[in-house]
């Protein structure tokens, strides 16, 4: 069993409103000690040094193919010995230098309920097909997009006037507590297998209000 707050890694290539949820929480069961994106320029970068945190990126540009891209990505989060790693709008898919690694203890925040709407427009795709609830999931990454093992959702109803800024942006208010809420779990259990976090809850018994 290890003692202290676990060593979490996040990956975002935005803006960073998830990575500050996590940021701010203050739970003793974790502490965010890097943050890398594919962006240099990315603010989730400035949040990372505002909060006393690393921060790195790592450029596809700057390598010759995506094998090399995927190797260095891997290196840079090891870099930083984490127990955990989360992607936090992390808008690429992650190789298998990476899964290799980190396979079991590597997490994705995706704003829909898998396995509907799974890739880069699951906000959009969720509109475009009329759902009346949609929500945000947390899952193990696996080789696929969005397909590895759910972790937990919260489901978020869909207004008749939503557009998909709108719903985007109520879905992150929820996405933002649930993930704190997983990490902290998984953490504090702080086992070598997060398949099993504690009291998962499906999307039924937790529903953001609209």
């Amino acid at each position: 069993m290890q003692t202290g707050p676990a060593r979490v890694v996040v990956l975002a290539s935005g803006s960073g409103s998830l990575l500050q949820a996590l940021l701010d929480a203050d739970d003793p069961a974790f502490s965010v000690v890097a943050v890398g994106s594919d962006k240099p320029a990315a603010p989730a970068l400035e949040r990372a040094r505002a909060a006393g945190a690393a921060a790195f990126a790592v450029p596809p540009r700057e390598h010759p193919d995506r094998a090399a891209w995927d190797a260095a990505l891997a290196a840079a989060v090891a870099a930083h010995e984490p127990d955990l790693v989360v992607l936090a709008g992390f808008m690429r898919v992650v190789g298998a230098p990476l899964l290799e690694r980190f396979g079991g203890r590597l997490v994705n925040s995706h704003p829909a309920l898998l396995p509907s709407f799974p890739g880069a427009h699951g906000v959009r795709d969720a509109l475009a097909h009329g759902v009346k609830v949609t929500g945000c999931t947390v899952h193990l990454v696996d080789a696929g997009v969005d397909t590895g093992p759910i972790l937990d959702q919260v489901a978020v109803r869909v207004a008749d006037d939503d557009d998909e800024a709108s719903l985007h942006e109520r879905i992150k208010v929820a996405e933002r507590r649930l993930l704190v809420d997983v990490v902290a779990r998984l953490t504090r259990a702080r086992t070598t297998d997060p398949t099993t976090p504690a009291a998962p809850h499906s999307p039924q018994e937790r529903t953001s209000p609209s």
